[in-house]
């Protein structure tokens, strides 16, 4: 099995802001010189993981980041098992403590950590078996069930994907297998405001004709280019057992075509800029991963910006396995407009095997 699987792709978006900065205004970083719209990695990941692609693909084999386990403990204690508000509230905090850092007693959430903690389902159905031995009346400290309650590796695919980080108990870390961009344009991009008005619709015709509402909101279109490096190594360890029941293979498979199909949810509602990938390079081999970023470092120009990415894309990837060798052993290409394109179907079944 190759080690690395690197995924590139070119999506346009039409006039949209779908990840904000702290202004309102689509995310942009200066490259070559321009200003360059930019998707953050972490609206990415959040997009693709929350998805339907993902949901049917590895229903049973997700986790959830929450600050509220302790709260399912507790009602659980409390509906299922009939355990009294207090002692229910009691064993629920204790559990919660071992994932992460419990509010005060006094907070208006005292179940809740004061971090999001990414559990996966074994650590919740151990989570949930503890607090039935703690109700029984077993006498168990569970800060010393830790090894019982986290977990080093098990079948929580967006957990082994995108990893996790426990501040107060780092050996339960979960490095990221797979490492995502910011996407940005391939080409200078200019953001604009767009001036936008809202009527009282019980104005009175004798009224002024002003508006009831006025309002400005930042927006952007362009090229963007993305590039995602897996290492399957890491997956498998992080999956363990489970890595060789398939969860991996329909791991790698939802990753693909999320990446491909799923925008950000910033102001769709206002844009609907649910864009699909015009160009998906998928790439697996040994060598050493590189990202075909520099492609784009001199700014795309002219009026067919996306034929010009893809051009400026394969060029720099033949100049770079010209002076330092192949980058993959095998590929896989999906481009729109060509008969001899892959389908997204094919992209999947090559990112599985």
């Amino acid at each position: 099995m190759s080690r690395f699987l690197q995924l590139h792709l070119l999506t346009f978006y039409p006039p949209s802001n779908v990840n904000r900065d702290d202004t309102g205004n689509p995310k942009t970083a200066v490259v070559g010189g321009v200003t360059r719209l930019r998707i953050s990695s972490q609206a990415l990941k959040r997009a693709w993981r929350t998805s339907d692609i993902f949901a049917k693909a590895l229903a049973g084999h997700m986790g959830q980041r929450t600050q509220r386990l302790g709260d399912e403990i507790f009602r659980y204690l409390r509906e299922e098992k009939a355990v009294a508000e207090k002692a229910a509230l009691e064993i629920a905090r204790a559990i919660a403590g071992v994932y992460g850092k419990v509010k005060p007693e006094k907070d208006k959430n005292p179940a809740h950590t004061e971090q999001l903690v990414f559990v996966s389902p074994t650590e919740r159905a151990a989570a949930l078996a503890l607090a039935d031995r703690l109700a029984a009346g077993e006498k168990v400290d569970p800060a010393k069930e830790k090894d019982t309650l986290l977990c080093h590796a098990d079948s929580a695919a967006d957990i082994a994907l995108f990893g996790r980080m426990l501040a107060a108990d780092p050996v339960y870390n979960r490095e990221a297998a797979v490492q995502v961009s910011h996407a940005i344009t391939t080409h200078h991009v200019t953001v604009e405001d767009d001036y936008y008005t809202a009527i009282d619709d019980l104005k009175g015709a004798q009224e002024d004709a002003g508006a009831g509402f006025m309002g400005e909101a930042g927006f952007g279109s362009g090229v963007f280019y993305l590039y995602l490096c897996v290492n399957r190594d890491l997956l498998r360890t992080n999956l363990g057992d489970e890595a060789e029941s398939g969860v991996m293979d329909e791991a790698l498979a939802a990753l693909a075509q999320a990446a491909a199909t799923v925008a950000p949810s910033g102001k769709q509602n206002s844009f609907a800029a649910l864009a699909r990938a015009h160009y998906v390079l998928a790439e697996k081999g040994d060598a050493q991963p590189r990202t075909l970023a520099g492609a784009f470092a001199k700014p795309v120009t002219g009026t067919s910006l996306m034929e010009n990415s893809i051009r400026d894309l394969k060029a720099f990837r033949a100049d770079l396995a010209h002076v330092y060798g192949p980058g993959c052993d095998a590929e896989c290409a999906l481009e729109l407009g060509h008969s001899s394109s892959a389908t997204l179907a094919e992209i999947a079944a090559f990112c599985r095997t």
